[in-house]
């Protein structure tokens, strides 16, 4: 199903910059309303009306935050700060903020603070990410870094980690609590990818671990403060944290396997960048960890430079037909089962069903 477009978006003027920062305002304009590829339901058939408007107005107010949150008084900083912003993306966080806050009263203001604030630390995650991945394109259009430098991409990440720190203490002690542990794992996360497994790790124990915490953290903290900002039971905020915690690690998996996959554009950021990075990522884990006489070029080209662009496009025609995709297709539709096994529990409510399309969306994601 196309995704459809968010189009209630706060859009900059070059009046409200000043002259001197017109064009680029004009520029970055064009660019929201060209890669308008944020979906308010994520590629979701929301069958019940009321729900689905319920979301779609709720993904305009979460827009609305974003953009006044992330808002500067500073032209340049403005423009800089909202760049990743107003290049769209799928806004799958705030939509599983606003799912889980479907099992308890989604009108709630705070349930809108809560998504909003989920999808600036997301955000504020890719400027660093980018930074420290030296990528060159992100959501389509040049990363932050390539377009800025690195010292304001860094900068701007950290401005909205602090955007998003300053809606969620509005939110109360709980959300507050739930945050701090969030950023923390999100930090172990990236660190123990970035230090790599020991000796006697297994390398896919700790590619998990690293999901586990960079990925599912956040997106079980989407869920969790939906719920809690919505004003549900404690057991029912439990059962949705895990919920966002499996759904976050078969999302990544399925970014691994797009990674390889998918053609330039679909994604949003170039083919093997995670390869190029030098990221192990699940498939390749997987071809490391059962290696066939057949694969000695493949595993020549992995341990190499997949800078060059001919060894790059060599590698991903290799993994293209491995069986290594296979096993790690596996691995996703096991978290997906996971992720909808902690449902039955829930109310039998439309948002419970939505949850479980959610899953099988994610489980057979084309972008």
């Amino acid at each position: 199903m196309p995704e459809q477009t968010n189009t209630t978006t706060a859009t900059v003027t070059p009046s409200a910059v000043g002259a001197a920062f017109g064009s680029e305002v004009a520029a970055l304009a064009r660019q929201e309303k060209a890669a308008a590829a944020a979906a308010t339901t994520f590629g979701l058939r929301i069958e019940n009306r009321e729900m689905s408007a319920s979301l779609v107005k709720g993904m305009g107010a979460v827009d609305q935050v974003l953009h006044a949150a992330a808002g500067n008084v500073y032209p340049d900083i403005d423009v800089r700060a909202r760049y990743l912003i107003k290049a769209g993306g799928k806004r799958f966080r705030p939509l599983l903020t606003l799912l889980a806050a479907q099992f308890g009263d989604p009108a709630r203001t705070e349930v809108t603070t809560a998504a909003a604030a989920c999808e600036l630390t997301h955000i504020a995650t890719l400027y660093h990410d980018d930074v420290m991945d030296e990528a060159t394109v992100r959501r389509n259009v040049p990363s932050a870094n390539v377009r800025y430098g690195n010292s304001a991409a860094v900068l701007c990440g950290d401005l909205l980690f602090t955007a998003a720190a300053q809606l969620m203490a509005t939110l109360g002690l709980r959300a507050v609590k739930l945050q701090t542990e969030t950023a923390h794992r999100l930090v172990m996360g990236q660190t123990l990818e970035t230090v790599g497994p020991r000796p006697d790790d297994d390398p896919v124990e700790h590619y998990l671990a690293v999901i586990r915490d960079k990925t599912g953290s956040l997106t079980a903290a989407c869920a969790g403060l939906g719920a809690i900002t919505a004003g549900c039971p404690d057991w029912m905020v439990d059962t949705l944290l895990r919920y966002g915690e499996l759904v976050g690690i078969a999302f990544q998996i399925s970014d691994d396997l797009l990674d390889i996959t998918e053609p330039q554009g679909r994604t949003g950021k170039a083919p093997g960048t995670d390869l190029r990075e030098g990221v192990e990522t699940l498939p390749v884990l997987h071809v490391r960890a059962n290696p066939r006489p057949q694969d000695a070029r493949l595993l020549e080209l992995l341990d190499g430079d997949l800078n060059d662009p001919a060894a790059l496009q060599e590698t991903l025609e290799l993994l293209r037909v491995h069986p290594a995709l296979d096993l790690a297709r596996a691995d996703l539709r096991r978290y997906v089962d996971e992720t909808r096994a902690c449902l039955p529990v829930l109310p039998e409510v439309p948002a419970r069903g939505a949850l479980e399309l959610l899953a099988d969306v994610v489980g057979n994601r084309r972008r």
